[in-house]
């Protein structure tokens, strides 16, 4: 009989595996090329309401883990996830998205931070789905995550010059110390920023 985890790896491998194949900058609406000449770009980020794994919203993800962790550790440790799940987003993925996109666009040059609150246009990365994944050490599955690059006119934010999408964007940090969902997140908006980065730098600088 072949072995259970043997097939759970399999299963989990050939998934990872096909959604690592699907990942791409899908263009919406607009056109990239508005962005021609413009040295630097203002970044925000639009965590509003995105699925997690199997659940409908985050919320409903946290109200699970939360009381799951509570039943284990107690309510403090339920707490302090919590307060880690959300901060990750400031600490962690902001500062990994931003690192990756400005390497890979350094050249056009199109660099992005939040403190540029005098650039004419802004990018709002919109997130719609989070996949956290899993590293039991034995067998582990990368988190996915999907965006939306959403760019506007820093002005007047309702206009919305060019839109993309990218889906099943992985995580996994390569020695495999991703114990942590915050970690292999991370990754996840590192591959966004190097993806949307990459993308510019192909499109502008012909």
């Amino acid at each position: 009989m072949i072995n259970k985890k043997l097939i759970l790896a399999l299963s989990v491998f050939v998934l990872s595996l096909s959604q690592v194949m699907a990942q791409k900058v899908v263009s919406i609406s607009g056109d990239i090329k508005v962005l021609k000449g413009e040295t630097k770009l203002k970044v925000e980020y639009d965590f509003s309401k995105f699925m997690v794994g199997n659940y409908s919203d985050d919320k409903a993800y946290v109200a699970k883990k939360k009381e799951d962790i509570t039943k284990k550790d107690g309510a403090a440790k339920a707490d302090e996830w919590e307060k880690a799940w959300e901060g990750s987003r400031e600490t962690r993925y902001q500062p990994k998205f931003q690192e990756l996109f400005n390497d890979q666009a350094k050249d056009v040059p199109s660099m992005i931070s939040p403190d540029n609150k005098d650039a004419k246009y802004t990018l709002i990365l919109k997130t719609t789905f989070i996949e956290p994944g899993f590293n039991v050490g034995v067998m582990k599955k990368p988190s996915y995550i999907n965006v939306e690059y959403i760019f506007v006119e820093t002005a007047n934010p309702s206009n919305v010059v060019a839109k993309f999408s990218a889906n099943n964007i992985p995580g996994s940090q390569v020695m495999g110390y991703d114990f942590d969902a915050g970690s292999r997140i991370a990754e996840s908006y590192a591959k966004a920023g190097k993806m949307m980065g990459g993308y510019i730098k192909k499109n502008l600088a012909k």
